[in-house]
């Protein structure tokens, strides 16, 4: 494909069983773009009829059906190959793209060759900011303050708070350690240098571990908030919370064991172990208690 032809922009949007929330997105993605892009949809085995419904809404995208469900990284990695955009937009198909929020991302990597991602003002339906739109890599110590209940009581603290970044203006733009792979725009030169998704993570940590390594390649990664999406999370039904919580905490020790684990003595390791698996009993306690049922 000539240069000239190329995408400046390829939208990566893996997804499983979430046909009307695809096409919303995909809608969204497209109505928003004032710049060259492409669409690639990674389907994760879906039974929804997701990918015949996007190859006849969207016929410009590019549909990959996977034989089984390959998990987030292993299918992004997929799409990957078949991105020719100068740029890579993690998208999920619960996120709507506010107009302009593609051109705006855009423009900040067009402008600041230093960056290797950028992520937007992503919104939750009541109107707050995404806790993982921008994020601070999770040492043990914002682990502690996270399980203690710390960030929560000093949200705005630079030391408890540090996690979600509670202390920088959230309307002004900043570096952050990390985005959300629910929405960040990705410098595809940067992902050839550092690798993209590390396989040993399922459904979580693959966004931080990929932002650490950007970080590690002397790249910076910035929040945009002129740039605006709403992420809609949908509940799950009580089989599918429990994997997600399962996954969420697995890819929590996974990085740490990965990128902190040499610095911190066995002693360390092991209370930041019983850290998070104490916090995933915890978890599924609160969870039963709850009375969660499975939809009928």
């Amino acid at each position: 494909m000539p240069e000239s032809a190329k995408p400046l922009v390829s939208a990566l949007v893996v997804s499983r069983n979430a046909k009307e929330e695809l096409l919303q997105c995909l809608k969204a993605f497209f109505a928003s773009a004032d710049v060259p892009v492409e669409a690639i949809v990674v389907d994760n085995d879906s039974s929804d009829g997701s990918p015949a419904a996007v190859t006849d809404e969207f016929p410009q995208a590019t549909v990959l059906v996977q034989s089984k469900d390959l998990g987030y990284g292993r299918a992004a990695n997929v799409g990957l190959e078949r991105c020719q955009g100068r740029f890579v937009l993690l998208l999920s198909p619960h996120v709507a793209l506010d107009p302009q929020c593609v051109g705006r991302l855009a423009d900040l990597l067009l402008t600041r060759p230093d960056a290797g991602a950028v992520g937007p003002r992503l919104l939750l339906p009541d109107g707050k900011v995404d806790p993982d739109a921008r994020r601070a890599f999770p040492l043990p110590s914002t682990l502690f303050y996270q399980t203690v209940g710390l960030s929560k009581i000093f949200p705005k603290s630079p030391r408890f708070g540090r996690a979600n970044m509670g202390h920088v203006d959230e309307s002004e733009v900043h570096e952050m350690d990390a985005g959300t792979a629910a929405c960040l725009l990705l410098r595809r030169s940067a992902l050839d240098r550092v690798g993209f998704f590390d396989p040993r993570y399922f459904m979580f940590g693959e966004d931080l571990d990929l932002c650490y390594r950007l970080k590690l390649g002397g790249w910076k990664i910035f929040y945009l908030p002129s740039a605006s999406a709403v992420h809609r999370i949908k509940p799950e039904p009580l089989n599918r919370q429990r994997q997600i919580s399962y996954e969420r905490h697995r890819a929590m020790w996974t990085y740490h064991f990965k990128h902190h684990s040499e610095d911190v003595s066995a002693f360390g390791n092991g209370l930041v172990w019983v850290q998070i698996w104490g916090r995933y009993v915890a978890d599924r306690v609160r969870s039963t208690f709850r009375g969660n049922r499975e939809p009928t």
